[in-house]
C-alpha cells in the first residue's frame, strides 16, 4: 500500500533542491571525469532505466552502513557514466548527458522548442508511450545539468583568472574593450544601445490559496540554486530599486514632466497609463537590456510590475559608467528625454564628470521633433560614424521567440532561459558574425565615400557653394530659426490677446444690447398667463444679468491689457493696429494647424522611410499612402483644420495625397508658409537639404573608417593573444588537473571555432579598395589578471577538484572494504548535512 503524501509541491521541490545542492560539487567532478573519458566512447540511448545500475551501486557500499552515504556514492557514479538522475536519492530514471546537451543547444537555436515536444519526440524514437511525468523528470534533470555546467564554467574562469567582479562585462566584446597602444583618439570610447521590450512577460501563476504569486511569500522566490539564478549579466532588483526615487517610482520615464522637451509627449506605448492594466496579470512585464554596437549583450534587468521606468535605464547607465569610465555614448529611443532625467538624477554629477553622451537611435530619431533631430539625430552627431544604435531592436527581433516558452514559466526558469539564450547568442551568433559586421560596415563606408563625394561636388556647384564648412553654418542657422519659433514674441502675443479680447467684448456688447432691446409684448390674449407664470419674467431677468456680467468681465480684461500695452485709444476694426493683430491671430491659428499636420504625418512617414518602405517606387508610395489614409482619421481631421486656417489667410488648401507626397520626399515644403518665410533661406531649398545630408553622411563615413580600422586591429590582436593564452593555460593544468585542462580545451575550441571565418573576413577587408588600416597585431594595454595579453599562472583550485572522490573512476569495480579513513570522514560529514532531508519524493 502506497504511503499517503501530504507534502506540497513547494515542499518536495525545496527538499529535492537541497538534496541535489549537497551533492552538486561531487556531481560536477564526476561530470568532468566523464567528459574527459568521452573521446572514443560509444554513446548510450537518450533514456536509460537504471534500476540495475542503481542496485549495483548500492551493493558497492557494503563497507558503509548508511543509506544516505550510499546515495552520495550512487549519484556521482551515475554522472560518471554520463547519466543525470531525476531524483537525488534512490533514482530510478536518469537522462543521458547527450540528450540534455542536444536539447539545451537546440533550444538556443529554436527557443520555441518546449520540453514536452522534445520528450515526446524521444519517446517516439524509442518506441515507448509518453507520460506527463517524463516531462517533469526531464525538466529536473535539465536543471541539474545546467547547474553542473555553471559550476564547470566557474572552475574554468577561476583557472583562467577571469573570475573577478564584472570581468565578463569588461571583456565581453573584443572590438570594444581590447584596447591597444598608439590608437587614434575617438570621441566615443564605446557605443551601446539600451531599450526595454515587453514580449518576455511572465504570467503571475496562482498558488494554493488562489492569490496571484506576486502577493504571497511563496512566489517571491523559488527553490533554486545560486549558481544559475544570479547570472552575471543580470542586474539584481535591489540594485535597480536604488534608482527609484519618489519622482520615478510608479511613473514611466515618459510620464515625467516635459521640462521643455519637445519630444516628451511623443512616446506613449510604455506609459503606465497604458501598461497598468497588465499588472494584475503579469509579474515581470518585460526585459530591459543593453548591447554594444556589435550586438554583445552587456546587461539585463527585469521590468517588474511596471512600464519602462527610468530606474532601469539609470541602473544600466550607472553600471556601465562604473565598468568602462569616461567617454561613453548610449543610444536610447527617448535619449533626448533621458538626457534631462540623467541630469536631475543622482548620476548627474558622475555623468558630467565622465563626459557621458545620451544619444537617440536612428530609427526613432526620424520621428522626433526637427529641433531635437538637429542635436541628437545620428547623422549630425560628431564622432558617431555610421552607427545607427539599433542593436536592441535586432536583439529583440530574435529573443521574441522566447516569449511562448517563458510566458508561464517560473521566475527561476524564465530568468534561466533568458540568460542562457543571450549567453549562447553572444558566443555562437554575435561573435561568429563580428568580422562580417566589420566587413559590411567597411564596404558601406567606402561606397558612401566613393559615390557620395561626386554627388556632393555636383550639388555644391548647383548651389554655388565652394566651402563644405558652409553646411555646418546652415545647420546652425536652421537651429536658430527653429528655436525662434518655440515662443511667440511677447509684444505680439499681448497684441493678439488684446485683439481677441476686443472681439470678445464686441460680442458680449452685442449680446447685451440684444437682451436689453428684447421686449415682452402683453396682449389681452396672453396677459392672464404671464401674470400667473412668473418664470418667464425670471428667465428674462437672469438672461439679462448674465449678459451684463459677461460684458463687464470682457471690459475689465480689455482695460487691463490696455494698461499693459500702454494703449490710450481703444482699437476699432478700421485701425491699422487692429488689422495687423488680426493677421497675427490668423497666422497663429494657421501655424497651430500646420504643426498638428506635421506632427501626425511626418513622424510616421519618416519611420516608414527609415524602414525602406518608402521612396522605392511610385506604386509602393501610393499603396502605403492609401493604407495610411484608411487608418489615419486624425490626419484627415487635422487637414480639415489646416485648410480652414489656410482659407482665412487666402492660401490654397491641401489634399491628403499631396501631404503624403511631401512627407515621402522628406522636405515638407509646408514650412515655407510659416510666419518667417524660410523659402528665401539658402538652406531651405530641396537641393540644399540634400547637399547638407550628403555632407554629414560623408563626415560620418570618414569617422566610421577610423573606428573600423581601430576595431579590426583589436580583433586581430585578440585572436592571436587569446589563442596563445588559452593554450598556455591548458598546458599548466594538463598534469595536475587533467579534467580541468580538458574543460579549458573545450572552452578554447568554442572560442577558436570561428577563427577561420574571422581570418577570411579580415582578408576580404584588406583587399577592399580604399582600405587604410592594418592587419598587423598590436600590443594590448590590458595585462591584468585573466587578460589575453598577460602571462598565465597556475592558481589553486579549491572547489570540487580538491574534494575527495565519492567513488572510484571505474564504476564497475567494487569498493574496497578498507575504505580510506579520509574518504570515510568526508562521507560522514556529508551524511550529517543530509540528516534533515529524510523525506524526498521519488520519481513517479
Amino acid at each position: 500500500m502506497k504511503r499517503p503524501d501530504y507534502c506540497s509541491f513547494w515542499d518536495r521541490s525545496a527538499k529535492r533542491t537541497a538534496a541535489f545542492s549537497v551533492q552538486l560539487e561531487a556531481m560536477t567532478e564526476a561530470y568532468m571525469a566523464w567528459s574527459l573519458n568521452q573521446r572514443g566512447a560509444s554513446r548510450r540511448g537518450f533514456f536509460d532505466s537504471d534500476e540495475r545500475r542503481t542496485r549495483e551501486e548500492h551493493q558497492r557500499c557494503d563497507g558503509v552502513d548508511t543509506k544516505l552515504l550510499s546515495t552520495l556514492i550512487v549519484i556521482p557514479s551515475l554522472v560518471r557514466h554520463g547519466l543525470i538522475p531525476c531524483s537525488p536519492i534512490t533514482p530510478k530514471v536518469t537522462v543521458t548527458v547527450h540528450a540534455l546537451e542536444l536539447y539545451h543547444n537546440t533550444r538556443q537555436r529554436c527557443p520555441q522548442l518546449s520540453i514536452q515536444a522534445y520528450v515526446k519526440s524521444l519517446c517516439d524514437m524509442h518506441g515507448v508511450p509518453f507520460h506527463n511525468h517524463r516531462s517533469r523528470q526531464f525538466s529536473i534533470a535539465l536543471d541539474v545539468y545546467l547547474q553542473i555546467l555553471a559550476l564547470v564554467s566557474n572552475l574554468v574562469r577561476q583557472a583562467l583568472q577571469c573570475d573577478q567582479p564584472d570581468w565578463r562585462l569588461k571583456h565581453c566584446c573584443p572590438a570594444c574593450t581590447y584596447k591597444l597602444q598608439d590608437e587614434p583618439a575617438m570621441r566615443f570610447k564605446m557605443l551601446f544601445a539600451q531599450d526595454g521590450n515587453d514580449s518576455l512577460k511572465r504570467v503571475a501563476t496562482r498558488v494554493l490559496d488562489g492569490n496571484l504569486d506576486d502577493t504571497g511569500p511563496q512566489a517571491a522566490t523559488l527553490p533554486t540554486s545560486d549558481y544559475t539564478l544570479h547570472h552575471e549579466q543580470y542586474l539584481t532588483p535591489e540594485f535597480v530599486e536604488t534608482f527609484a526615487s519618489d519622482r520615478q517610482t510608479g511613473h514611466s520615464i515618459v510620464d515625467e514632466d516635459g521640462d521643455g522637451n519637445l519630444c516628451a509627449e511623443r512616446w506613449k506605448n510604455m506609459k503606465d497609463s497604458v501598461t497598468q492594466k497588465m499588472w494584475s496579470v503579469f509579474d515581470e512585464t518585460g526585459a530591459f537590456i543593453a548591447v554594444c554596437r556589435h550586438g554583445f549583450c552587456l546587461l539585463i534587468a527585469d521590468m517588474v510590475q511596471s512600464g519602462e521606468q527610468s530606474k532601469y535605464a539609470l541602473a544600466v547607465t550607472s553600471k556601465l559608467l562604473d565598468a568602462f569610465g569616461s567617454d561613453l555614448g548610449g543610444g536610447y529611443d527617448i535619449g533626448c528625454r533621458f538626457k534631462t532625467t540623467l541630469a536631475s538624477s543622482t548620476l548627474g554629477e558622475q555623468v558630467r564628470s565622465l563626459n557621458y553622451t545620451s544619444l537617440v537611435n536612428a530609427f526613432h530619431g526620424h520621428a522626433h521633433n526637427r529641433l531635437c533631430q538637429l542635436d541628437n539625430l545620428t547623422t549630425y552627431v560628431e564622432g558617431l560614424g555610421l552607427e545607427d544604435l539599433e542593436g536592441c531592436e535586432h536583439a529583440f527581433s530574435k529573443s521574441n521567440s522566447l516569449a511562448p516558452s517563458t510566458r508561464y514559466a517560473s521566475i527561476f526558469h524564465r530568468r534561466q532561459a533568458i540568460a542562457c539564450y543571450f549567453e549562447h547568442n553572444d558566443e555562437m551568433e554575435v561573435y561568429a558574425n563580428l568580422t562580417k559586421f566589420l566587413l559590411n560596415n567597411y564596404k558601406q563606408a567606402l561606397d558612401l565615400l566613393s559615390n557620395g563625394q561626386a554627388t556632393l561636388e555636383r550639388l555644391m556647384c548647383e548651389l554655388g557653394v565652394s566651402d563644405p564648412e558652409t553646411f555646418k553654418l546652415w545647420l546652425d542657422e536652421e537651429r536658430v530659426y527653429l528655436n525662434s519659433l518655440l515662443h511667440e514674441p511677447v509684444e505680439e502675443t499681448l497684441q493678439m490677446e488684446y485683439w481677441q479680447r476686443l472681439v470678445n467684448l464686441a460680442g458680449s456688447r452685442k449680446n447685451l444690447e440684444t437682451v436689453l432691446s428684447t421686449w415682452t409684448v402683453i396682449t389681452p390674449g396672453n396677459a392672464a398667463s404671464i401674470r400667473s407664470d412668473g418664470g418667464i419674467t425670471r428667465k428674462a431677468e437672469t438672461k439679462r444679468r448674465h449678459a451684463q456680467e459677461n460684458y463687464e468681465k470682457d471690459l475689465k480684461a480689455v482695460q487691463e491689457l490696455e494698461g499693459r500695452l500702454g494703449i490710450t485709444r481703444r482699437w476699432v476694426p478700421e485701425d491699422e493696429e487692429w488689422q495687423a493683430a488680426a493677421r497675427l491671430v490668423a497666422n497663429w491659428k494657421y501655424q497651430q494647424a500646420l504643426d498638428n499636420v506635421k506632427r501626425l504625418v511626418v513622424s510616421r512617414i519618416f519611420e516608414l522611410s527609415k524602414m525602406n518602405q518608402s521612396g522605392t517606387g511610385y506604386k509602393l508610395r501610393k499603396h502605403i499612402g492609401k493604407a495610411l489614409q484608411t487608418r489615419s482619421a486624425a490626419i484627415r481631421a487635422a487637414l480639415l483644420q489646416y485648410n480652414a486656417a489656410a482659407k482665412a489667410l487666402g492660401r490654397r488648401a491641401l489634399e491628403f495625397d499631396e501631404v503624403v507626397e511631401y512627407a515621402f520626399l522628406a522636405d515638407f515644403d509646408l514650412l515655407r508658409d510659416t510666419r518667417q518665410d524660410v523659402s528665401t533661406r539658402p538652406w531651405a531649398s530641396p537641393t540644399a537639404r540634400l547637399a547638407m545630408n550628403m555632407f554629414f553622411k560623408l563626415c560620418r563615413a570618414e569617422e566610421e573608417v577610423v573606428r573600423l580600422n581601430v576595431e579590426i586591429r583589436r580583433i586581430v590582436t585578440y585572436i592571436v593573444d587569446e589563442d596563445r593564452y588559452l593554450r598556455s593555460c591548458e598546458a599548466l593544468y594538463r598534469d595536475t588537473h587533467p579534467a580541468l585542462a580538458h574543460q579549458i580545451s573545450r572552452y578554447h575550441s568554442i572560442r577558436s571555432r570561428f577563427t577561420s571565418l574571422h581570418l577570411c573576413s579580415l582578408e576580404k577587408i584588406s583587399h577592399l579598395p580604399g582600405f587604410s588600416g592594418t592587419l598587423i597585431p598590436g600590443i594590448s594595454l590590458s595585462r591584468g589578471w585573466g587578460d589575453s595579453a598577460s602571462v598565465p599562472s597556475r592558481v589553486p583550485i579549491e572547489s570540487v577538484l580538491s574534494c575527495p572522490s565519492a567513488c572510484t573512476d571505474n564504476g564497475e569495480e567494487d569498493v574496497d572494504e578498507d575504505v580510506d579513513e579520509d574518504l570515510r570522514t568526508a562521507l560522514e560529514e556529508r551524511c550529517e548535512a543530509l540528516e534533515h532531508i529524510l523525506s524526498v519524493t521519488t520519481d513517479a
